[in-house]
C-alpha cells in the first residue's frame, strides 16, 4: 500500500476511512466546513513538520474549507475529485470523498499539485480571455470550463475560481489554449 508522507486534510471521518482503505496516511479533519482555531493550528503544524495535502469535497463547502486552508497554509498541495468521482448518491443527492472508491482515490493522490508560493499570479490569463474563449458567459461555457478544470486537474469550479485557479496553478493562454485543443479533437 502506498505510503503517503504528507498529512491529508479533509472533512470527516467517512472521508478518513475511506481514504487509509486506499493508501496509508494520516488524516486531520476539520469535522465539517467550519474551521475553527484549533484544528486550523493543528493543520499549520502538520504543514511546517510534513507538510498537507488538501482533499475536500468538490461542493461549495470543499472549496470555501480549501480556500481557508489555502489562505493560512499557501504552500499546501491540493487532490480533486470531480462531482462524478465523488459518487453521487442519487437517494440523498449528496457527493463527497466519502462515496470514492480505492483506486479514484489513489488516482487523485497522484494527481496531487502544489501551489505556487508567490502572491503574484503566474498566468496572463484575463477575464476577457475567458469570455472570448467561450469559458464564461456563453451557453456552454460552465461545461466546457468543467472539462478544463478536470483535464488540468483544478478540481470543480465555477467562473470566478476558474480564473483563481488558473493564476494560482500558473496555467497560461498558451496551456489554456492547447487544452481546449485537445478537448475539441478528443470530442470531435
Amino acid at each position: 500500500m502506498t505510503k503517503i508522507q504528507e498529512v491529508i486534510v479533509v472533512e470527516g471521518k467517512a472521508d478518513t476511512q475511506v481514504i487509509q482503505q486506499a493508501v496509508d496516511a494520516d488524516t486531520l479533519e476539520t469535522n465539517g466546513s467550519a474551521l475553527n482555531p484549533a484544528t486550523l493550528k493543528a493543520i499549520q503544524e502538520a504543514a511546517e513538520r510534513r507538510g498537507i495535502i488538501v482533499f475536500t469535497d468538490p461542493d461549495f463547502n470543499g472549496e470555501r474549507l480549501r480556500q481557508l486552508i489555502t489562505d493560512a497554509v499557501p504552500t499546501a498541495k491540493h487532490a480533486f475529485l470531480t462531482k462524478d468521482e465523488a459518487g453521487r448518491q442519487i437517494k440523498h443527492h449528496s457527493l463527497g470523498i466519502e462515496y470514492a472508491d480505492a483506486v479514484t482515490i489513489r488516482h487523485a493522490l497522484d494527481q496531487v499539485v502544489t501551489v505556487m508560493e508567490t502572491d503574484q499570479p503566474q498566468s496572463d490569463v484575463t477575464r476577457q480571455d475567458l469570455v472570448r474563449l467561450n469559458l464564461l458567459a456563453g451557453p456552454q461555457a460552465a461545461q466546457l470550463r468543467q472539462q478544463v478544470a478536470e483535464k488540468r486537474q483544478l478540481g470543480y469550479v465555477n467562473g470566478k475560481q476558474f480564473l483563481k485557479r488558473l493564476g494560482m496553478f500558473g496555467i497560461t493562454k498558451a496551456d489554456l489554449e492547447a487544452t481546449l485543443r485537445e478537448i475539441k479533437e478528443e470530442n470531435a
